[in-house]
């Protein structure tokens, strides 16, 4: 069983088509197609950890989409997911969850953090917030669908990202 990343879904919020510029006719449109990627890409076993802002609108119509996803869904909620707390998530958090996937710790958190929990020691942050506009380091990425052309992603495919980068975490370089 797999275990991937997302954020920003923003399930029902018409507004975000233009706000993110995201390329879809209708958020009905919209909400197919990310439906689509997330099941194309996860596995009923898998788990993903959705950093916040699942979604927008009306709970009932919030709740039909969840059921449609494939996983077991924790989410790290997100400063637009008053309505997404009454989903069914096998966990739910508040600011920070810490977690080890393929023996790496891991920070998940819906915002971008300048430093974290262990990061002198290898430690990897993930977040969502910010639609791709603020580009990750050689320790940190944006896990949003903005990013991943809207799908979960997995740990390997966030590392390799990671890889390409030069920026270095401002804690890890003044250590």
């Amino acid at each position: 069983m797999a275990v991937y990343f997302t954020a920003d879904t923003h399930f029902g919020h018409a507004g975000i088509l233009h706000a993110c510029k995201r390329p879809f006719a209708s958020i009905g449109e919209h909400d197919e197609l990310v439906v689509e990627a997330w099941n194309a890409t996860v596995a009923p076993g898998d788990t993903v950890y959705h950093l916040g802002d699942f979604a927008l609108g009306p709970a009932e119509a919030a709740e039909r989409i969840f059921r449609r996803l494939n996983g077991r869904k924790c989410l790290v909620a997100g400063n637009h997911d008053k309505r997404s707390r009454r989903l069914p998530w096998a966990e739910q958090h508040d600011g920070i969850r810490e977690v080890s996937v393929e023996s790496r710790h891991l920070v998940l958190c819906h915002y971008p953090l300048r430093s974290w929990t262990r990061a002198f020691r290898g430690s990897l942050h993930l977040f969502g917030h910010t639609h791709g506009k603020l580009p990750g380091t050689t320790q940190s990425a944006d896990v949003g669908v903005d990013v991943w052309g809207y799908r979960p992603v997995s740990l390997g495919q966030v590392i390799d990202a990671m890889a390409l980068s030069d920026t270095v975490p401002e804690e890890i370089a003044l250590a």
